[in-house]
């Protein structure tokens, strides 16, 4: 694979050579502080005495490909090589003049990237630090020297060799230059303050910098920005081009980082809050335990208790309102869950799960109320009247020894159904009306018209906000009785 940024930090890397936090900094960060210094006060390098001020470099240089990274001149950066041919290629280079050509790849995900496949503008570095790892990887530490474009390729095993042309940026001494570096040293300022693990000494050591061009490329370097755009910034010529595309990317990040710290303190407020409240509850139960008072939810919670012994609720009915009302009692109120869980309390209860009517069967007074409330319709009556007497000799018949059915639901339900057909106004809602009067049953009419949901009908997900039983639980919570004549009107609209 390409060489890539090695992501513990420069730091760890200096610590595991043996170098502290302290020697890092005086070693590499002060030392390009103190560079750029005697080069503002006219003083020589003794580098570069007799020769300008440009380290002689190579006309060709081993390339070694980096992966997601972009390293600036006069920054220093740990790296990790795990590639055999990359590997080959340290191993050459800290053998002989210790320089080598980083070049960052166009695709981060591409393996063993070729002479096409690489930026056309690197950096010139020399390897400071090398150590092997267990696993078979090797970590160095490079320092970027010099800028410069790729020429032809001259090898490509066992690894790429290319010729090299220097590119230095223009040098550029004005008042706008100046302004944009105190500017991008403010804005990295702003940042970092934002982020506390930064440390200081280097925020102090970058804030001392005066040379604009190495402004940019140490901010560059410590700062999180795209590969494209950390390759654009070594790409430019000018200085100030450098200056204010680096200015455009720090206030980008410091909007974001402003807006993330926003999320997350409004965030840790309701948590804040939320914590307070449920400290203050507890508080206020123990203080009314000690006064041998009762607070809201407790009082709740046993008014609920005695409100399912109360309605004889079925088993099973019966042991998911106890199990739901356990839940309750340990849920703060200001739970989310504790509002769904005491509004399907509040449906249980209140359903008549015992209360009902007793049946009037007569069949002589069955006959005499469909003739005061009905004239004609013969056939009709006479087929409500077969029914009322079916039911009346189901009941006679109840205590009669006979073998019993297997099929419990058509044992209790069979014969309980009549369905009325014809056009509107002929007298099917009445008839279930007179059904009701005769057999002392209370009415309950749903009509059906313009329903598209079955959710209505059946009841929602008690889960969902604002979930409602069905239209048939909310009828029989209405009339108070669990054996109304129950009419399903509208059923083919």
């Amino acid at each position: 694979m390409p060489a890539q940024k090695w992501q513990s930090g420069l730091q760890n890397f200096l610590q595991m050579m043996g170098e502290t936090e302290d020697d890092a900094s005086n070693r590499f960060l002060t030392s390009f502080i103190s560079q750029f210094q005697k080069k503002e006060d006219g003083s020589t390098d003794p580098q570069a005495e007799g020769g300008g001020d440009k380290t002689p470099l190579p006309d060709t240089l081993p390339i070694l490909p980096l992966r997601g990274v972009v390293v600036y001149p006069n920054t220093a950066v740990p790296l990790t090589v795990g590639q055999a041919r990359s590997i080959k290629l340290v191993d050459d280079v800290v053998a002989g003049d210790k320089l080598v050509g980083l070049v960052a790849a166009l695709n981060p995900e591409q393996e063993t990237p070729g002479p096409n496949e690489l930026y056309r503008v690197g950096t010139v570095a020399t390897v400071h630090r090398l150590l092997r790892a267990p696993d078979g990887t090797v970590r160095l530490l490079v320092q970027g020297i010099e800028r410069f474009k790729l020429g032809e390729f001259i090898e490509e095993e066992p690894y790429l060799r290319a010729r090299i042309i220097r590119a230095p940026e223009s040098d550029e001494k004005n008042i706008e230059t100046d302004a944009l570096a105190r500017n991008a040293r403010d804005q990295f300022q702003a940042i970092t303050q934002m982020i506390p693990s930064f440390p200081e000494e280097l925020v102090s050591s970058i804030l001392s910098l005066e040379d604009p061009l190495q402004t940019v490329y140490t901010i560059a370097n410590f700062q999180r920005i795209d590969l494209k755009d950390a390759q654009e910034i070594l790409e430019m010529d000018s200085v100030y081009d450098k200056l204010k595309k680096l200015i455009g990317l720090l206030v980008r990040e410091a909007e974001v980082l402003t807006i993330g710290q926003k999320i997350q303190n409004e965030a840790r407020g309701e948590i804040e809050k939320v914590q307070k409240d449920y400290y203050l509850r507890e508080q206020m139960k123990a203080i009314q335990r000690e006064l041998g008072e009762r607070d809201e939810q407790s009082e709740e919670v046993d008014e609920f208790r005695k409100k399912i012994e109360a309605a004889k609720m079925p088993e099973e009915a019966d042991k998911q309102a106890k199990r739901e009302l356990d839940r309750l009692s340990r849920l703060p109120s200001a739970a989310a869950e504790y509002g769904v869980i005491r509004t399907y309390l509040d449906t249980m209860v209140a359903l008549p799960w015992s209360a009902g009517t007793p049946d009037n069967l007569d069949i002589a007074h069955a006959r005499q109320v469909l003739n005061q409330d009905h004239y004609g319709l013969e056939d009709v009556k006479d087929r409500i009247l077969e029914f009322l007497a079916i039911r009346k000799l189901r009941l006679d018949r109840a205590n009669d020894k006979k073998e019993e059915s297997t099929d419990h639901i058509r044992r209790e339900r069979e014969g309980v159904i009549l369905c009325f057909v014809g056009p509107p106004g002929v007298g099917k809602t009445s008839l279930g009306q007179s059904i009701a009067r005769a057999m002392g049953r209370k009415f309950i009419r749903v009509s059906l018209g313009g329903v598209r949901d079955e959710a209505e009908i059946r009841g929602h997900r008690r889960t969902y906000i604002g979930a409602m039983p069905g239209r048939i639980l909310q009828s029989l919570r209405r009339i108070g009785t669990k054996n109304p004549v129950f009419m399903l009107d509208e059923v083919d609209k």
